[in-house]
């Protein structure tokens, strides 16, 4: 196969995959199914997901990136190995060149393990770009002009707000919350409220059918079924949107506190053209229902949803893989 440049967005919910003239060609959950008795993966993406909360006790089906970065370096390298294989074919006469993204508040050594990990799954050199720039290439902002724009990037493990300018991040804050932390409040809500117990995949639904960031002045309610905390038994309930606003209120004021922060630490000149333009929200997590009018009611800055929130990370790779030399002042080459 003569794929010579791999773009990965590797979320902690979904990972991405794009190759330069054939647009995204994977899209699946972040997830890997490991057999404890051989010590072997057993599935990745869409197929160990379904596994997730139905493995027997030999099984474990797992996400290994936590809070965006990598909690478990020997199969986040499995994971990206058989995307790389997917996209690449096992026999190849090339090793590709990987771009990935990575969190703004990324540490050195935590950048490292990802450079690391690309190279032993397969890839020639690997390329690290901070996911707003990439959020903001893909939302189709002009970051090479020396005006302020700022991005809100809510992914599945972190919150990533940055303000860019002339191709360079000037300000920005990664906070650990994002569309993961969102279903383990709506699931931790049900636990108390009705003594049930749900599983994550259960939460997510809730979370995308009637979760909204305010509280709706017409009501939606559903069904959802789980296991009785008391008696172990099945059980229905019935819950309503408004209910699934009031249990994210504390992980929706901390995506309000870092977006606070980052305009605290920005200069008056960007924050100036910021409050003419508006904020632009992108990543899954701005799927999430009324969430840019809080943004804009409570930062007092209009707030405005990306085209295609979910692929703008994937979509700033693309472009910046199709103009490498274009982007290479602000991308981080190594080996």
């Amino acid at each position: 196969m003569f794929i010579r440049k791999i773009g990965i967005d590797l979320g902690t919910a979904n990972t991405l995959v794009f190759v330069p003239g054939k647009g995204i060609v994977v899209n699946e959950p972040s997830v890997v199914a490991v057999s404890l008795i051989e010590n072997n993966v057993l599935a990745v993406g869409n197929q160990a997901k379904e596994m997730l909360g139905r493995t027997p006790d030999t099984i474990v089906a797992s996400r290994p990136l936590r809070d965006g970065v990598i909690a478990d370096y020997r199969i986040t390298e499995a994971m990206l190995r058989y995307f790389i294989n997917k996209v690449s074919g096992k026999v190849r006469f090339f090793r590709p060149e990987v771009m990935l993204s990575i969190p703004a508040g990324i540490t050195s050594t935590e950048r490292r393990a990802v450079i690391d990990a690309a190279i032993k799954a397969g890839a020639k050199s690997a390329y690290v770009v901070k996911e707003p720039l990439l959020a903001a290439i893909g939302a189709g902002i002009a970051v090479h002009n020396p005006q302020g724009n700022m991005i809100i990037d809510i992914g599945g493990g972190t919150s990533e707000i940055a303000v860019i300018s002339l191709g360079g991040v000037v300000a920005a804050h990664s906070a650990r919350v994002g569309g993961n932390k969102f279903d383990q409040a709506i699931s931790d809500y049900i636990k108390r409220k009705f003594g049930l117990i749900i599983g994550e995949q259960t939460a997510e639904e809730i979370k995308n059918s009637i979760g909204s960031a305010l509280a709706l002045a017409k009501e939606e309610y559903m069904e959802i079924r789980g296991r009785d905390l008391m008696g172990g038994l099945p059980k229905v309930v019935r819950i309503s949107s408004n209910e699934v606003t009031e249990a994210i209120q504390d992980e929706l004021r901390e995506v309000i506190n870092a977006i606070k922060k980052v305009f605290q630490e920005t200069p008056p000149e960007l924050a100036a053209d910021i409050i003419d333009k508006g904020m632009v929200l992108s990543g899954g997590g701005a799927l999430l229902r009324n969430l840019d009018q809080l943004i804009t009611k409570t930062i007092g800055v209009p707030c405005y949803v990306a085209d295609d929130p979910l692929f703008c990370v994937i979509k700033g790779i693309g472009k910046a893989l199709e103009n490498l030399e274009m982007y290479k002042r602000t991308i981080m080459l190594s080996k």
